[in-house]
């Protein structure tokens, strides 16, 4: 056949590939024999809103990776397609790339261990969503499924569980993750997992260590610029050996036969990973193509979750000091003397005045009155770990404790009398109450106020040029 001939006929871009194949089945080099004008000129004469190559120059018959790094889901495309003889066809958005692919290739007459293909691809700044739902019908109804889920959620947690699980199912995997990522903090977590009953596999959430993170660093770049990550023969096993050594070894020790991982981003942040671990490999087309369109929105809910935990956050904290704003004081206050709510045991609560802010704010300025009042916040944060710290207004900070005793609760006290030393012009008048129960928090605030307001007094008798 002409393979130059051919090709030629076609006014869209489109070249010729060849895949090796060896005696024992496995395939070798992928080469681009030929291109059509328009392909070739995608090369040679791109233009800046062009996706560019590695090279500006088109060499008939040349490695792919001549103009693209290694990509496993390519090479998997091709060996299907020239050497399976299977029509294949993908709609996607590879990382190395601003731009969307629509990528159809269609199988050609082989030549003793030489097959071939055609490759032809159509490119777009902007997705299509028609074209990302162009799909089999089995595939767009389990996609549709789980979009029902996400958007009818009312649990998060509960619907993220049922997600994985249909997803581990539909790979037929022994276990299928959505592992979270944090860049500020340098963590990782478990967001959800589901294995199956036969699973070798250890729980993700037993193998994340402190340095976790450093591993994930490393997964973007063994993608390769491609939109996931697919590993399940030993050509694909000898490549990532050879790219990520460390993360090859760590899922050779737990018995990883075959990964499918895809990165989860929102608004162009990377938000964590979702993937499927010793599946079917024989429908490894269907399982990918499944989870590039699952991603967009499994991806957006875990987004659109995160920024409605940021704003509720933001709107409960205090924004000078840190600690928890009046309005999530009263929203507490109120939820413990609601007749629907349970009695807590052991209730603590103390009331904490800054003395002299107002002569500071006056004489030094409100930057100096703000130091002063965050200093304040950080001794009682360093005193009352693991209690709720509010400020209540002004000058003002309330603490409440539950399931506490008075003794510990006086200890608190006299460790904030202490440790205000350390911290310059930071001294707050105490009170506190104890009660068996929250049946009267009305009663213990009016008392921890009292008592802090006889405390204030105290401070002003022994301070005089002091008071406000």
């Amino acid at each position: 056949m002409d393979l130059q001939s051919f090709v030629d006929m076609m006014d869209t871009m489109t070249c010729i590939i060849s895949v090796e194949t060896k005696e024992d089945g496995s395939y070798g080099d992928i080469r681009i024999v030929t291109g059509n004008p328009a392909y070739i000129k995608s090369i040679e004469h791109a233009n800046d809103d062009d996706p560019q190559m590695l090279t500006s120059k088109f060499v008939p018959n040349s490695l792919y990776q001549t103009y693209f790094p290694t990509d496993l889901n390519f090479e998997d495309f091709c060996f299907r397609c020239a050497v399976l003889k299977q029509p294949m066809h993908t709609y996607v958005h590879p990382e190395r790339f601003d731009f969307w692919f629509n990528l159809f290739m269609m199988p050609l007459k082989s030549e003793g261990n030489l097959h071939y293909c055609t490759y032809t691809q159509i490119v777009s700044r902007y997705a299509d969503s028609e074209k990302m739902s162009d799909t089999s019908a089995s595939t767009a109804s389990e996609v549709l499924n789980t979009c029902i889920k996400l958007r009818g959620a009312t649990n998060f947690q509960h619907t993220m569980d049922e997600v994985i699980s249909d997803i581990r199912k539909l790979c037929d995997a022994q276990s299928c993750v959505i592992l979270l990522t944090d860049k500020e903090t340098r963590t990782c977590s478990t967001l959800c997992e589901s294995r199956n009953e036969y699973s070798m596999l250890p729980s993700m959430k037993g193998i994340l260590s402190d340095d976790f993170y450093t591993l994930t660093e490393t997964w973007m770049d063994t993608i390769g610029g491609s939109n996931g990550l697919i590993v399940k023969n030993r050509n694909e096993w000898e490549y990532f050996k050879e790219k990520n050594p460390a993360w090859y070894e760590s899922l050779m020790k737990a018995h990883v036969d075959s990964i499918a991982l895809f990165p989860l981003k929102f608004n162009d942040e990377l938000l964590g990973y979702i993937w499927a671990c010793n599946f079917d490999t024989a429908n490894t087309v269907k399982i990918k193509e499944t989870l590039e369109l699952t991603i967009f929105f499994v991806a957006s809910e875990i987004g659109n979750h995160r920024l409605l935990n940021k704003l509720k956050h933001l709107s409960s904290i205090d924004v000078l000091t840190g600690v928890l704003n009046r309005n999530e004081m009263n929203i507490r206050i109120d939820s413990l003397r609601s007749s629907d709510s349970e009695p807590l045991q052991g209730v603590g609560v103390v009331f904490a005045d800054l003395n002299g802010l107002k002569k500071v704010n006056d004489s030094e300025g409100h930057e100096a009155g703000d130091l002063l009042l965050k200093n304040g916040a950080i001794v009682l944060q360093n005193v009352f770990v693991g209690d709720e710290i509010y400020r209540a207004g002004g000058d003002e900070f309330m603490i409440f404790m539950s399931f506490t005793t008075e003794a510990a609760i006086k200890e608190k006290c006299e460790k904030v009398k202490k440790l205000q030393r350390h911290y310059n012009n930071v001294s707050f008048a105490l009170g506190y109450c104890y009660q068996n129960d929250s049946t009267d928090i009305t009663g213990a605030l009016k008392t921890a106020d009292q008592k802090m307001y006889e405390d204030k007094e105290q401070y002003y008798k022994e301070h005089p040029e002091a008071r406000r």
